[in-house]
């Protein structure tokens, strides 16, 4: 077998298997037909993996009769992406049909196979993140028999306080400052320590807490509220938070439209490509690109078995260059 997510593939629409199934194929390519047939999906489809299996046949002979194959219709061999992000990785799989077919079909197939990888990733390929749990807490259980409403216990009426006559009388206390202060309070405190002449008492941070808000409110840093304000000070200020108020006003930035932050669901699903492989050589590309499942020069090769010697022209040619070559290398 091969690793999750790799290996052998079958493909729909395949009549039911019969003792004709692979008649008209040579004796080679039957042999090794029917021993693929009868694998599992996800096997292992590798050259050697097969040759291994099928002591008859070498690699060689094992390469030639899956090319063979390819061009008969019964399989093909594709490389896809799987996974996200960082993860992604390609797989390798042969789709194999027990039914041979034609190059339309098959394009038609691994078109409809790259929409469902793109729709639903396969499961197979790859295991969990060690930091994913491998399944989800139980949720809470309840007790068998719950309390109805007319057993629940009634809440128990706190009695109403009284407030003594002095304490009516008495003037609301001024609410208490907050005990962790805001980041405008703390970067308008800080001035002073980064520029004596901008030092602020307490009350002066309080009061200009609200125009240093505004800022941070519009998406600025700290770090730029505080060089707004600090940059070309006059040699003395006379007063630090007027002058503080004043660049605060008239320098406050402006409004920006908000930006929806990105959710899963705006994100677009990456478009898992799945690319057919030359049985051959292994050269990627479009179904339409390689028909009968082999890259142009395979194909050609393998259609045209006889045409592959070379011309005697060009054989000429060759050998009367390379002796101009040696006569001229040699020392005069």
């Amino acid at each position: 077998m091969a690793k999750p997510g790799y290996g052998k593939r079958s493909a729909n629409g395949q009549q039911p298997r019969t003792r004709d199934d692979f008649a008209l194929l040579p004796t080679r390519e039957r042999y090794v037909a029917g021993f693929v047939d009868h694998l599992p999906d996800g096997a292992a489809m590798g050259i050697k993996q097969l040759a291994k299996q099928l002591p008859l046949y070498g690699q060689q002979a094992i390469s030639t009769a899956l090319n063979a194959l390819s061009v008969a219709g019964h399989l093909r061999r594709v490389r896809c992406s799987v996974g996200a992000g960082d993860e992604t990785r390609w797989v390798f799989r042969t789709f194999w049909s027990r039914t041979a077919h034609d190059n339309e079909w098959w394009n038609t197939y691994l078109a409809t196979e790259t929409a469902t990888q793109t729709a639903a990733p396969a499961q197979d390929t790859a295991p969990p993140p060690p930091w994913v749990p491998a399944e989800e807490p139980p949720p809470p259980t309840r007790p068998e028999n719950p309390p109805s409403a007319e057993q629940a216990p009634e809440p128990t009426a706190v009695p109403q306080q009284r407030t003594p006559p002095q304490a009516r009388d008495a003037e609301p206390a001024p609410p208490t400052r907050a005990a962790t202060p805001s980041p405008a309070y703390l970067a308008l405190a800080r001035l002073g320590r980064n520029d004596h002449r901008l030092g602020l008492s307490a009350d002066d941070c309080t009061t200009l807490e609200p125009l240093a808000t505004q800022w941070l409110d519009r998406g600025v840093t700290l770090d730029y509220l505080t060089i707004a304000l600090t940059a070309g000070l006059p040699a003395q200020v006379d007063s630090p938070i007027g002058l503080i108020r004043r660049r605060l006003i008239d320098k406050l930035p402006p409004q920006l439209p908000a930006t929806t932050p990105h959710t899963p669901a705006d994100t677009p699903t990456p478009t898992r490509r799945l690319l057919v492989e030359c049985t051959d050589c292994g050269r990627p590309g479009q179904p339409e690109a390689l028909p009968d499942g082999l890259c142009r020069p395979c194909h050609q090769t393998h259609t045209n078995p006889g045409n592959t010697a070379p011309d005697p022209t060009q054989l000429a040619a060759v050998k009367a260059h390379m002796a101009n070559l040696r006569d001229l290398l040699k020392p005069v």
